[in-house]
């Protein structure tokens, strides 16, 4: 996307230090599996990439994203100061306003605390695995819709 500079997966919100995935996946150090992304403000603002998260992910189920089970899956904000704050929670009202989905909201927000950038193999995981199931099945057809739908934020 313009002005999206660099996206990192990772995990925030946990008490244990620099966990590891399978520390992650225990469900047991209480993070999230989360991206942090460095981006120019002057080019995309911090409302279009959380309309662009809204748009991808399912905000109303607790502790889940599809097939996917376990607090470290729960829709979470990490926000960096009170401007983002207030952002996030005008989008989140905004959408509860309008309906978007017949459940409310649970989508979580926290104050980014800590963020551990995840192993290796986790990074630009879609663009080194393209034929693995989890990408073919669920991350293409994302793609294919981010691409139709945002093709005015893309590079």
């Amino acid at each position: 996307m313009r002005g999206v500079q660099r996206v990192e997966s990772g995990y925030a919100g946990g008490s244990v230090p620099d966990p590891t995935y399978e520390e992650v996946c225990s469900d047991e150090t209480g993070h999230a599996e989360t991206v942090r992304i460095t981006f120019n403000p002057d080019v995309i603002s911090f409302k279009q990439l959380l309309e662009v998260f809204f748009a991808f992910h399912d905000p109303t189920t607790p502790n889940r994203q599809g097939a996917d089970i376990g607090s470290q899956y729960r829709s979470v904000i990490f926000y960096q100061g009170e401007e983002q704050r207030l952002t996030a929670e005008g989008v989140i009202k905004e959408l509860g306003d309008q309906k978007v989905w017949d459940a409310p909201i649970v989508t979580e927000l926290r104050p980014l605390e800590s963020f551990y950038k995840a192993e290796e193999y986790h990074q630009q995981y879609y663009e080194k695995n393209p034929k693995q199931g989890y990408c073919v099945f669920v991350i293409a057809p994302k793609m294919a819709k981010f691409r139709k739908k945002y093709s005015s934020l893309l590079a």
